[in-house]
């Protein structure tokens, strides 16, 4: 999802991972047995009794099932249900939170100090009581770990007060982070170098979960010790011993995973309310037909349906299907244009028709090109069925800080064909290109806004070629932030509700995906800097909006426009409504495996 990172979904990048994903479809049959087989992803079969299992069927992998290395909306769909974080979100809120592992927190010395009461009587899957000493270890993993693929560089700035590893900033020492979290007794304390007003929200994210230290080290992680943290630096926890073999303290517990399949189970002492749903199978299924056959047919509760289009053509109206449509769209995406871009050659590197060179996205009209280029009344309609508003800026309208009052690009091949005429001095329009652009493997969505790309940029000048390339998810994730892909759909679920995470992530030149567009602005920058350190909200606004009107002048990225998020589910499946949908505390559904329940 969340992934992206939220929405547990998986997308093209972050976000178009969460709105495919998110799509989950669910059908029921009138009648059903009181069993059900269903076709494992290696050819095996499973019989289960219905009301037992939830299926669930996706494009995407699961790179990972360790807390410290998700960062992705696949990955987090799982991890959020095996482990639990020290706060979450309270019901449908985006701004209030409420204690999970924890149970009470104090505020001191202006915001710089807080003090965690952590719940008792709290089993890991392993049978370990969660202790004090669990929730120093897993933060302070997180913090010398903190590898560039991984979340943790928003929790390293409110901590350490930077979102650099130690192999990178030579500053950041054991005293640091072990000043930075510790143990107080039973009281978990946490030491922040400046005030961070979204902090707390930065708690919530699945990726600060608790981890079982004891067990960690067992599994042969690091030991939590002085004398060997600087061999743990920048490790890449992606395929850990503990993504292999977790033990958290959700609802659910892994039983097994496969290159292709998840499957879990309820967790017996889970310390809160028991899950009505024992069992849960996440299958991976590439092609969207095999994955729409077996949810009309009952043998998929919830799959990933590939947008609105397939659903308004496929599923709705089917006997059994409910679509919870008009949700809170909080994600962003867009198509990002790479202007520094790393790696092999394209084509033949050069302005010749054959290929493009490294840096052919600098040129600011060709980025103005392929932003006057990109149809997106047609997208609108197309893969939205007319939902959704164009938007001026990759921040949720539904957040603060998003200004209305700047005019968003429009589509017009007249203006896109005058930038491509003046981009580098005219050799684009004179020679041609050549560029390859990719997206997630799956994702009808991100195919669709690709194709209506490649269709009016090739209409321009027949000297233009346009090749659109499916790439798996986590090999996307890995070639996105390496910085060499030339333009990927680029998609964010946010990691904590704070506007910082949507401006910095897409904007800044440290940002999460400045790899994907690789330009650094001094004055975007200086803005964003300022935002993030005032608590003054009205500032902020006004920062944020100036960020957005250069942003556009500078055609940074092809912004795609809002779409209001919708649930396809069975009627089986009861749990998912408007009332209970929250985006932060579920990537998928809106709400939690333990929360749902079938008939």
């Amino acid at each position: 999802m969340n992934r992206t990172p939220l929405s547990a979904l998986a997308l093209a990048t972050l976000a178009l991972t969460l709105a495919a994903c998110s799509n989950k479809g669910e059908t029921q049959r009138t009648t059903q047995s009181n069993t059900q087989t269903t076709t494992q992803s290696n050819g095996a079969t499973a019989t289960t009794g219905q009301q037992e299992t939830l299926v669930v069927q996706q494009a995407s992998d699961v790179p990972t099932l360790d807390p410290g290395a998700t960062y992705d909306t696949g990955s987090g769909q799982v991890v959020e249900n095996l482990y639990e974080t020290l706060l979450t979100y309270k019901g449908n809120s985006l701004d209030e939170l409420e204690p999970l592992l924890a149970t009470a927190w104090e505020e001191g010395e202006g915001g710089r100090e807080y003090r965690f009461t952590l719940r008792e009587g709290v089993k890991f899957h392993s049978g370990n009581t969660m202790t004090c000493a669990d929730a120093e270890y897993s933060f302070r993993r997180n913090l010398v770990t903190n590898h560039a693929d991984s979340g943790n560089w928003f929790i390293a700035e409110s901590l350490l007060g930077t979102n650099a590893n130690a192999n990178d900033d030579k500053s950041i020492t054991w005293q640091r982070i072990a000043d930075a979290v510790k143990c107080d007794g039973e009281t978990l304390v946490f030491t922040l170098p400046k005030t961070d007003p979204a902090f707390l929200s930065k708690l919530a994210y699945v990726g600060q979960s608790i981890v079982d230290s004891k067990y960690a080290a067992e599994l042969g992680e690091w030991d939590g010790t002085e004398a060997t943290w600087q061999k743990a630096v920048g490790t890449d926890l992606t395929n850990s011993p503990l993504a292999q073999k977790p033990s958290g303290t959700g609802a659910y517990k892994l039983l097994e995973k496969s290159a292709t399949s998840v499957t879990a189970t309820a967790f017996e002492d889970y310390w809160g309310e028991k899950p009505q749903i024992k069992n849960v199978v996440l299958q991976q299924v590439a092609e969207l037909a095999p994955r729409v056959q077996a949810f009309l047919k009952g043998d998929a509760d919830l799959i990933e349906t590939g947008g609105r289009a397939i659903i308004k053509a496929q599923l709705e109206g089917k006997d059994g299907v409910v679509v919870v449509d008009d949700l809170p769209d909080t994600t962003a995406s867009a198509l990002s244009m790479n202007q520094n871009i790393k790696g092999k050659a394209l084509g033949s590197g050069k302005l010749d028709g054959q290929g493009i060179p490294a840096n052919f996205f600098s040129d600011v009209d060709v980025r103005r090109g392929f932003v006057a280029a990109f149809d997106l009344p047609t997208y609108i309609e197309q893969v939205q069925l007319g939902k959704g508003e164009a938007r001026n800026f990759l921040l949720p309208e539904t957040f603060p800080g998003y200004d209305s009052s700047v005019e968003a690009a429009k589509f017009d091949p007249e203006i896109a064909k005058a930038a491509f005429q003046r981009a580098w001095g005219g050799q684009v329009w004179e020679n041609g290109f050549a560029v390859n652009i990719s997206y997630r493997a799956g994702s009808e969505t991100a195919k669709t806004a690709m194709e209506l790309l490649k269709k009016n940029i090739e209409a321009l000048n027949p000297k233009f070629k346009v090749t659109i390339v499916a790439k798996e998810w986590s090999e996307l994730i890995k070639a996105g932030n390496a910085g060499t892909e030339p333009m990927i759909t680029t998609a964010w679920a946010p990691d904590y509700a704070d506007p910082d995470n949507f401006v910095h992530t897409f904007y800044s030149s440290e940002g999460y995906y400045n790899p994907r567009i690789g330009a650094r602005d001094e004055q975007i920058d200086t803005w964003i800097n300022e935002a993030r350190a005032t608590t003054d909200a009205a500032r902020r606004d006004e920062l944020y909006a100036q960020v957005a009107r250069r942003a556009q002048e500078l055609a940074l990225y092809i912004v795609l426009p809002s779409n209001p998020a919708f649930v396809v589910h069975r009627n089986t499946l009861q749990g998912v409504s408007a009332e209970t949908f929250n985006p932060m505390t579920s990537f998928v559904t809106g709400t939690l495996w333990r929360k749902l329940s079938k008939s």
